[in-house]
């Protein structure tokens, strides 16, 4: 199988780059294992896209990738094993053979680090969240829960004592690994209050939304929702010593570019400070646009 741009990966970030390579007259193809929409598919619901007051993840994917194919993409579902560049030719080998492509755009996203405790799965997107952001304004004035120590928790949970009621922060050691100045913050808050020395045992629900978290020491804290930031994983084991990575992230520049000419990342799997729904469409916009010049210049 052949095509001109290869988009590996179709959350927000592959399919935006699909739908920009596609629309300017390029043979795409768009390769996922699972169902289009990535992490979108986990989102109950989105309201800080831009132009959209309200909409599923399910929804917003959806549209992703009827415009992607609308334009002329190829939708294949297939788990990408290797990939190899043989001259000016990427080979991505994969369960159902061998896909040459020019250009390669790599969108594979990351994955939350999970606590592995009983509810969690069961109560994600129904009081479980891993971004604040996105799910924070649908607790207002509520009690919420934040498990983490880093930058990211800490950061968070600020961002959230705006919003909730009480802010309960959740640490399994008796000191953060965040700056020191956002740790201040963070005890500055009245609303916010630390639970250091603490692991989380389980997640507690109705069956329908959380209710409460049971803590290390057996006390049971009452909670509305419960904020994961105990890291991510990026998915970058497929270029994992093809192409240069940082932390595990892929490492590119401010155009997508990586340490492999014609390979391009985009979205969660690349080293970025912020990881939206709309930086991802953003990277993989301006991934196929340096896709396109790429290929120009071969």
């Amino acid at each position: 199988m052949n095509c001109d741009i290869l988009v590996i990966g179709c959350g927000p970030a592959g399919l935006s780059a699909a739908s920009y390579a596609a629309r300017a007259g390029y043979d795409v193809i768009a390769l996922d294992s699972l169902a289009p929409g990535g992490q979108l598919l986990y989102i109950d619901e989105i309201e800080n896209y831009p132009g959209l007051e309200s909409k599923s993840g399910y929804a917003l994917a959806e549209s992703f990738e009827k415009q992607a194919v609308l334009f002329g993409a190829k939708i294949e579902f297939a788990e990408a094993k290797s990939i190899e560049k043989r001259d000016k030719l990427f080979i991505v080998k994969t369960g159902d053979g061998e896909i040459e492509a020019k250009a390669v755009i790599l969108a594979t996203g990351a994955r939350h680090r999970h606590l592995g405790v009983p509810g969690e799965d069961e109560y994600q997107g129904r009081g479980v969240s891993y971004c604040a952001t996105c799910d924070g304004p649908f607790f207002r004035d509520r009690i919420i829960a934040v498990v983490g120590g880093g930058d990211t928790a800490l950061t968070d949970a600020l961002y959230l004592s705006k919003l909730g009621k009480e802010v309960h922060l959740i640490h399994r050691r008796d000191q953060f690994r965040g700056q020191k100045a956002l740790e201040d913050r963070v005890r500055a808050k009245e609303n916010i209050i630390l639970h250091l020395g603490k692991n989380i045992k389980s997640v507690n629900g109705d069956g329908r939304n959380v209710k409460s978290l049971t803590l290390s020491d057996d006390t049971e804290l009452q909670a509305d929702a419960l904020f994961v930031f105990v890291g991510i994983i990026p998915n970058s084991e497929l270029v994992n010593g093809f192409a240069e990575l940082e932390g595990g992230f892929v490492k590119t520049d401010e155009k997508m570019c990586t340490s492999v000419p014609g390979l391009f990342a985009a979205g969660d799997v690349r080293t970025t400070s912020f990881r939206q729904v709309v930086t991802a469409a953003g990277d993989g916009a301006l991934a196929a646009h340096q896709a396109d010049e790429y290929i120009q210049n071969l």
